[in-house]
């Protein structure tokens, strides 16, 4: 299970969340809604430990392990993952090189380059991408939908078993949008992994079904629901009120 107890966090000295709490059993898919600017992208900054946000107080608890007492490179050996909403582009270092270096880090055993390079080319085909892809540079001269690709890829080599969806539909066409959507569900239904996804639209959860919908606001979940709470949202807003009752449901 994540657990995450009491979480307080600092941005530039300004809270961001505050006594924000969130259980999700193993295997689980919610998703994360609410208005610009109440913390949904902080939550995933926090859990990848960026230095820039402060956990004030609280705990995150993965593989019974307090992530926040962790650094960057054990959280990832924990098998942590984050899908960025916009990744960034790294020059003078291929996707294959990295993903061949990252996985003999976490593994500290030698990799079978056939087989190694194997597993790209299916992956590539699955994804609709050439062969040649994974020796570019990460993300360099790269459209939106390619970058969040490669983002699939990345999963699918490294094969978390926490995932995060930090708007993985934003800049994405409907054929893109499919496709991604497609993929990521094949790997759960392969893998099994905890997931959050945060996302503004409907659409998005139109492929992917969450087990549980939360909306953010003030720092903390004030409502938690099915599918048909994020309908209410795509329809009203986050305009009307939410009763706080419904963090019962989250606890």
């Amino acid at each position: 299970m994540l657990n995450i107890k009491n979480l307080t966090v600092s941005v530039q000295e300004k809270t961001v969340l505050k006594d924000f709490d969130l259980q999700i059993v193993d295997g689980e898919i919610h998703v994360i809604m609410g208005p610009n600017g109440v913390g949904k992208s902080t939550l995933c900054k926090v859990l990848m430990k960026d230095p820039l946000y402060e956990i004030v107080t609280g705990e995150v608890w993965w593989n019974e392990k307090n992530l926040a007492k962790l650094s960057p490179t054990e959280i990832a050996r924990e098998k942590v993952y984050l899908l960025n909403q916009s990744p960034m582009a790294i020059e003078g270092v291929s996707t294959a090189e990295m993903l061949r270096m990252a996985l003999s880090e976490n593994s500290q055993d030698r990799i079978d380059i056939f087989a190694f390079n194997k597993k790209l080319e299916e992956i590539c085909k699955s994804l609709d991408l050439p062969n040649n892809f994974v020796h570019r540079e990460i993300n360099v001269g790269m459209s939106g939908g390619e970058r969040k690709k490669n983002e699939l890829l990345q999963m699918w080599v490294l094969e978390p078993k926490l995932i995060l969806l930090d708007e993985i539909d934003s800049g994405l066409d409907v054929d893109a949008l499919k496709i991604v959507a497609k993929s990521f569900l094949e790997y759960c239904e392969k893998f099994h992994p905890t997931v959050i996804v945060i996302t503004h639209h409907q659409h998005l959860l139109d492929y992917i079904k969450p087990d549980k919908v939360h909306v953010l606001q003030n720092g903390k979940i004030v409502q938690s629901g099915d599918l048909t709470l994020a309908k209410r949202i795509e329809n009203e807003g986050f305009s009307k009120p939410f009763d706080i009752s419904g963090i019962k449901e989250n606890e």
